[in-house]
């Protein structure tokens, strides 16, 4: 976190020279977790960064994903908040303050992770899959016909696990 930290401090001073103006440092957690390597949630000045990330692309993550959010605070900042995430205004802090590229999505392998999914069954020969979340919305009430036979469908008590 002290690299990331340092890091950090050191886009917002290129930023306050380069501009000559100062910026509020935004809180920073490295709490995210999924498919994103960082989120700037600009009106509260809050930058996320997913840690599991950060430990396996190190360098990497340091010298693109923290100036992207960065970039994306700055942006905020300078041009207030009817810009576009990744808009002109966005790339050019990208590019001619920090002269990376102006991408908008990481290149980081993201693991993959176990889901579940409950089998339900209808007059149809093949099961129907539902998620966690469709199968805890039946727990609790609610019913599904089946698109093609119109019957009610019925969890058959198998769950299985898959990796996506």
């Amino acid at each position: 976190m002290n690299e990331l930290m340092q890091r950090l401090e050191a886009c917002y001073q290129q930023a306050e020279s380069h501009f000559g103006r100062r910026f509020e440092r935004p809180e920073v957690r490295l709490d995210l977790r999924g498919q994103k390597a960082g989120i700037a949630y600009l009106d509260r000045r809050l930058l996320r960064f997913n840690a599991g990330m950060y430990e396996r692309h190190g360098e990497d993550f340091l010298q693109q994903t923290v100036p992207h959010e960065v970039a994306h605070l700055i942006a905020h900042a300078l041009f207030g908040q009817r810009i576009r995430p990744h808009g002109p205004e966005w790339q050019s802090i990208m590019r001619d303050l920090f002269g990376l590229p102006a991408q908008r999505c990481h290149s980081y392998s993201v693991p993959q992770r176990r889901t579940t999914e409950y089998l339900y069954r209808c007059a149809c020969p093949n099961p129907v899959h539902f998620t966690p979340q469709r199968h805890r919305w039946v727990i609790k009430g609610r019913r599904y016909q089946c698109t093609r036979c119109s019957q009610l469908l019925h969890f058959t008590g198998q769950a299985q696990q898959n990796l996506r």
